[in-house]
């Protein structure tokens, strides 16, 4: 009987391995196409404003009678406009399943293979472990999120206060030669160009295009995954790069290049 169980938990360990490698796959395919979609509505949005009228009075003449009368192609335009929403709420609900799903039956292989050592939990169990951990994480990320925030801020007020009012168009003055040691402008401006290295993207990425970027390197260099001497540092300088890259300091370095 124990034979048995053991069997059957290095079945449901295969299982649990696909499983997971298939979710994730899928998830990588929609944040994708999610981005695809994106670049798509940019284009778009880049042609009506370059083309104007142009556009317009071929929109409404032939190419917008032709739409109109091909069904399949007006649905697949509504789907690439309504895409990046649905698809990123649905990449949100998949993580979850994926998340709890891999953690239940893996959960069950180890049980089933050595019922001394481990006890068993319900799918609830994991459900409800998991939404704990994923609270716990948001606090703490939003915690040092405002913590870095406040620091440059401060950074930034200090020096325009020592300096007045002519630094606070950025870096321009002071950082593009480089002769303002400790200008709270140029760190943030290496910073943030260091983190997009770390990313692999460009410093015009917008936030969907760095998630993507992030989860594809950190699949890479995920400690569990890859087991050079280097993955777990270069793994923690991803996760930095990550967590500086947010909306407020996309807008903020924006902000400096144009202001």
């Amino acid at each position: 009987m124990k034979w048995m169980k053991r069997i059957l938990g290095k079945i449901i360990h295969a299982i649990a391995v696909a499983h997971r490698f298939i979710l994730s796959g899928l998830v990588h395919v929609i944040e994708t196409g999610v981005l695809l979609a994106k670049s798509f509505i940019k284009g778009c949005l880049l042609l009506f404003s370059m083309g104007g009228c142009l556009v317009v009075f071929l929109l409404i003449g032939p190419i917008g009678a032709w739409i109109f009368s091909h069904p399949i192609i007006l649905v697949i335009l509504v789907l690439i406009v309504f895409f990046p929403v649905l698809g990123a709420i649905f990449v949100g609900y998949l993580n979850d399943f994926k998340e709890v799903s891999t953690r239940y039956l893996f959960g069950l292989s180890e049980y089933l293979m050595r019922p001394d050592m481990n006890q068993r939990r319900s799918y609830s169990y994991h459900r409800q472990a998991y939404r704990t951990e994923k609270a716990e994480e948001a606090r703490r990320a939003r915690e040092r999120r405002e913590w870095q925030q406040r620091m440059w801020e401060e950074r930034f007020r200090r020096w325009q206060g020592g300096f007045g009012q002519n630094t606070a168009q950025g870096y321009g003055a002071y950082g593009a030669s480089g002769s303002a040691p400790g200008n709270p402008y140029v760190d943030f401006k290496v910073k943030y160009e260091k983190s997009c290295d770390a990313l692999g993207v460009p410093v015009s990425a917008d936030p969907s295009r760095i998630k993507l970027a992030y989860r594809k390197k950190a699949k890479q260099f995920h400690p569990d995954v890859n087991k050079d001497s280097g993955a777990t540092a270069k793994f923690q300088e991803i996760n930095e790069a990550y967590e500086f890259l947010n909306e407020d300091n996309i807008q903020r370095y924006r902000n400096l290049r144009h202001g």
